[in-house]
């Protein structure tokens, strides 16, 4: 009987050795942390892999993920510098770097940091336009993850990122965003509109302006070169005045009858040249005329020397009328 009961006493604490054991090896997996409590108080952090522990007197007190996690923001209504309400939500990654603080510095990490983040997003994003708000997440998330990361430190964790996922303003709000979106398009179109137009008449007055100064310097040249003209036919008329001054002056008459003959002859062209004259009457003798005629080949001569005698029949020659 006393061999019976020692062997049960000694399976049974074999047992309870056993039990000890089991209680006091603790596996811990890849991206895990456990914290290890003596009698109540933390000790030591547990890495992943195999650890002993001392049963009842020690324990895990708690088991922290010690990956890159992701919390969900639910949506809130937010309203904005200008009195415009929106509707935000958004997303935070955060990761625990130290676990005892996260464990004791804490109570309840995720509802923590999910309160801190929903109430920096209702700060900085009241003290922004709507506008603002629209066009600058990036601003907003750097703003907001600078925060919620100091915040946090403390408490043993790094918050990676945040972002806001939606911002949704009132439908009536964004009727009058879409409208004034659609006057500021019509705006720039009229501005680009004008702008084209005011270059089309500059280049058009510039062409003008070209064209006018080419216009007046070829009036200018044409006047130049018509004065020029005027002046050559004038010294010509002078010089020409000159040598039947001369020949006047040395006694010879014919030289009258040439400068009469002349005008005569051009009066004549004038009157038939005239568009509705068809009959051409002349009430003058043509005998004169041609005697006026004569006196200029009798000057020409005289001028020449082509007459062996200048006196012979200079004037006295009858020529038979013209009829």
């Amino acid at each position: 009987m006393e061999l019976a009961g020692f062997a049960g006493f000694a399976g049974a604490l074999l047992l309870f050795a056993l039990a000890m054991v089991f209680m006091g090896v603790k596996v811990v997996p890849q991206g895990m942390e456990y914290t290890v409590e003596r009698f109540g108080r933390y000790t030591a952090t547990l890495k992943p892999g195999l650890h002993i522990i001392m049963p009842v007197v020690d324990r895990i007190g708690a088991e922290l993920n010690m990956m890159e996690q992701v919390l969900d923001v639910p949506s809130q209504e937010v309203i904005t510098k200008d009195n415009a309400m929106v509707t935000v939500d958004g997303v935070v990654f955060y990761q625990i770097l130290d676990a005892a603080s996260a464990a004791y510095e804490v109570s309840d990490l995720q509802r923590a940091i999910l309160n801190l983040t929903m109430t920096n997003i209702r700060t900085v994003m009241g003290s922004m336009d709507l506008d603002e708000l629209l066009s600058q997440r990036d601003n907003i998330n750097a703003k907001l993850l600078m925060v919620v990361d100091e915040a946090t430190s403390p408490w043993g964790v790094k918050v990676t990122r945040i972002e806001i996922k939606d911002i949704s303003p009132p439908r009536d709000l964004v009727d009058s965003m879409a409208r004034q979106m659609k006057a500021e398009r019509e705006k720039r179109a009229q501005i680009l509109e004008a702008e084209g137009s005011r270059q089309s008449a500059i280049l058009r007055a510039e062409g003008e302006k070209q064209s006018a100064i080419l216009e007046a310097e070829g009036r200018r040249e044409a006047a130049y070169r018509d004065a020029e003209a005027r002046e050559r036919e004038a010294e010509a008329e002078a010089k020409a005045t000159a040598v039947v001054s001369d020949a006047i002056a040395s006694g010879d008459v014919q030289a009258i009858n040439y400068f009469v003959a002349q005008k005569y002859v051009e009066a004549l062209k004038d009157i038939a040249s005239a568009r509705n004259q068809k009959v051409l009457f002349m009430p003058m003798e043509a005998t004169g005329i041609l005697s006026s005629l004569a006196g200029i080949a009798e000057l020409g001569k005289g001028a020449f020397g082509g007459g062996k005698d200048s006196g012979g029949d200079s004037g006295g020659g009858s020529v038979p009328p013209v009829r």
